[in-house]
């Protein structure tokens, strides 16, 4: 058998670039495996002001400085979609979607997670005219608009404060009467005057005109009257989902699909580790990635040389 890493890394977000970064320096052969650009959810995030060292800077800007580490210390950037993960005694065999396949010694996931949808009438249908799940991606479509952010956590109102910049309305929807996102993240929603916000009510269908998105209906919560508003745009934020079915043969997720991990960031599959967003954790953040792809890399090490 041909290995041709010490170790593969499935994704290229802050833990799997992390981890790179570690298990390159530690002298190991590298082999990380993305299906799109290097970043993950960062590049889709337009300011990150919680990372240590940087006041604030464009999760896009913070996706490439990680790249170019990596790409200096000789990762192989290798694109494709994992469908399988074989696990042999002495190699794991990563099978990609279009027939081919890596072997490593090791395997660290790092796949992150998915947005959920609102599995709601029209929203398949008006996904990509009007419906997006990325503000900095699709954000300046909607200039002079009106955009409903569906969601109270951190990410639903630190995305409506970016399109605040484009449209002359934001409205944001959440389900209870107060917000989940941090305080500070709230303040910075609040003080501008392009904000409505709609409190305890839920998304019941997006309406259209079968070309473009003309308005939401939303019902409340304790009257379950059900109500239109207009918007030209809705932007999903209610939580996401790992992206780990590739892994569902390997016996390591739990029922929600998150891979189960100890604190060295171990399954219970010897050589398989785990990393970031996709495993089973409290707080999802850059900088809690970026510690469990450190720890993982480093783990992976250990079990190679010994």
């Amino acid at each position: 058998m041909d290995i041709q890493f010490d170790t593969a890394i499935i994704g290229a977000g802050p833990a799997g670039m992390t981890a790179a970064v570690y298990a390159a320096r530690a002298g190991l052969s590298v082999g990380i495996i993305e299906s799109g650009a290097p970043g993950g959810k960062i590049v889709k995030t337009f300011e990150i002001e919680n990372y240590p060292g940087f006041l604030k800077i464009n999760g896009a800007d913070l996706a490439m400085k990680m790249y170019e580490q990596i790409t200096s210390l000789n990762v192989s950037y290798l694109y494709g979609n994992v469908k399988n993960i074989k696990s042999e005694d002495t190699h794991k065999t990563v099978e990609l979607e279009d027939g081919s396949s890596v072997t490593a010694r090791t395997v660290i996931i790092a796949t992150g997670t998915v947005e959920r949808k609102m599995n709601i009438p029209g929203e398949t249908e008006y996904t990509g005219h009007g419906v997006s799940y990325c503000a900095v991606c699709d954000g300046a479509f909607f200039k002079h608009k009106i955009i409903t952010v569906i969601g109270g956590g951190n990410s639903a109102l630190e995305e409506a404060a970016y399109l605040t910049q484009f449209a002359d309305l934001v409205r944001v929807v959440i389900r209870r009467d107060v917000f989940r996102a941090d305080e500070a993240v709230q303040e910075k929603l609040m003080a501008t005057d392009k904000v409505e916000v709609i409190r305890k009510h839920v998304p019941v269908r997006v309406e259209g005109d079968g070309n473009q998105v003309t308005g939401i209906a939303l019902k409340n919560v304790d009257t379950d009257e059900v109500t239109s508003y207009e918007t030209q745009g809705v932007f999903p934020y209610i939580g996401a989902d790992a992206s780990t079915s590739f892994a569902k043969d390997l016996n390591i997720l739990d029922p929600r699909g998150f891979v189960q991990v100890n604190e060295k960031m171990e399954t219970s599959v010897p050589g398989i580790y785990a990393a970031g967003d996709c495993i089973v954790k409290q707080l999802r953040q850059v900088v809690t990635a970026c510690n469990d792809g450190a720890i993982a890399a480093q783990n992976a090490f250990h079990y190679i040389k010994g």
